[in-house]
């Protein structure tokens, strides 16, 4: 397989992964003290990343803690998935 079947293949697993989330927001640390300060609750319980396309990278917790957001395929490539995640269930 070449690079780019191989990278068109990595972002549509990435997709189908993504469209599993139920937007619970453990991974932003919304049930933690310090979550991200970007993550909002919507109306109808879910959370959501105030700035989601552009969240890669260095970010801030509501207390100014600097830590990198991630993809989920980084998060599957090392298997560190958060306790509560609904990606835990598949």
């Amino acid at each position: 397989m070449d690079d780019r079947a191989y990278d068109k293949k990595m972002d549509e697993l990435e997709a189908a992964r993504e469209a599993l989330c139920i937007q619970c927001g453990v991974c932003c640390g919304v049930f933690g003290s310090d979550p991200c300060s970007h993550v909002a609750k919507t109306d109808d319980g879910r959370y959501t990343c105030t700035v989601y396309s552009e969240r890669l990278g260095p970010r801030k917790t509501v207390s100014g803690v600097i830590f990198t957001c991630v993809t989920i395929r980084d998060v599957h490539k090392h298997g560190v998935y958060y306790p509560g995640c609904a990606y835990n269930r598949t």
